[in-house]
């Protein structure tokens, strides 16, 4: 014998139906969750592209000029952390003394001149006595006619008679003592005063 549940003449229930404006609106979301996807990842490309041009930048801004000696051209090196001034920082980066034709500079740098004996061999202008002129336009070493090459000459000595006046060279015993690069660019500056060149003619820009 069959039950009967009272459902047997019910008509069956349908799904609604999604109304046109209800699809429309499904499928701008879906477009606009594609295009918010895309616009993410270019976002993440151009950042990783910006910080690849920093480093780049950055790199290309702490290179500095190779030193070598005057002796035989082997490299020279030398502290960065000595070049502690505006001025030997330029230098260190560029090969131009700033300090050339800076009247305050080359008044400081004949003090030096004359405080580390340099007049006994070089004359008290620089022009020659024991040893060579120094303002040109020749040169023993050619180089020094470039304020970096005069640099090199006068920090780590020569094959003649000049020892290196650097600091931590001139005297091996104690690294304090000998000449630091921002005196010796002031020094160079007292030189070029008394001479044509400026030294910074062929100097990196």
């Amino acid at each position: 014998m069959r039950l009967k549940t009272g459902l047997e003449n019910r008509p069956m229930a349908t799904l609604p139906q999604a109304s046109p404006n209800a699809t429309l609106r499904a499928k701008t979301s879906l477009a606009l969750l594609v295009l918010v996807t895309g616009l993410a990842a270019c976002d993440k490309q151009t950042t990783a592209s910006g910080e690849s041009s920093a480093k780049t930048e950055a790199a290309a801004s702490t290179e500095t000029i190779k030193f070598v000696t005057t002796q035989d051209g082997s490299p020279l090196e030398i502290k960065p952390e000595l070049f502690d001034t505006p001025a030997a920082k330029e230098f260190l980066a560029t090969g131009k003394n700033p300090y050339v034709g800076k009247e305050d500079a080359i008044a400081a740098g004949k003090k030096i001149f004359q405080l580390y004996s340099c007049t006994q061999c070089h004359g008290p202008e620089a022009g020659g006595q024991v040893g060579p002129a120094l303002t040109g336009p020749n040169y023993n070493y050619a180089k020094d006619a470039t304020n970096k090459g005069m640099f090199e000459t006068v920090w780590h000595g020569t094959n003649g008679g000049m020892g290196a006046k650097g600091k931590g060279l001139m005297d091996p015993s104690d690294p304090n003592n000998g000449i630091t690069p921002d005196e010796l660019l002031k020094v160079i500056a007292w030189i070029r005063s008394h001479g044509q060149l400026t030294g910074n003619e062929d100097a990196a820009s």
